[in-house]
C-alpha cells in the first residue's frame, strides 16, 4: 500500500503571496481605510474598499488552493 503524500500548494508560491501575507495585506488596507476614511468623516467608503479586499482574500485563502489541488498540476511539479 502506498502512501499518498499531502500536496500544499503554498509551497509553490513566493513569501508575498502565502496565508499570512495576504491576511497581513488585507487588514493593512481595511484599517487603514477606515482610519483615514474616519478621520475625513467619511467611514462608508470603508465598505467600499473591504468588499474587493474580501473578495480578493477569499479567493486566494479559500478557493485558489482547491482549485490547484483538484487540477493535478501541482502532482505534475512535484514529479519534475
Amino acid at each position: 500500500m502506498s502512501e499518498k503524500q499531502l500536496i500544499n500548494p503554498w509551497n509553490y508560491k513566493p513569501w508575498w503571496c502565502q496565508p499570512w501575507s495576504i491576511i497581513l495585506t488585507g487588514i493593512t488596507l481595511i484599517s487603514g481605510s477606515w482610519f483615514i476614511f474616519k478621520l475625513l468623516k467619511i467611514t462608508w467608503l470603508t465598505i467600499i474598499v473591504a468588499i474587493p479586499v474580501l473578495i480578493w482574500m477569499g479567493f486566494f485563502l479559500l478557493i485558489w488552493p482547491k482549485l490547484m489541488i483538484k487540477s493535478g498540476i501541482l502532482e505534475q511539479k512535484s514529479n519534475e
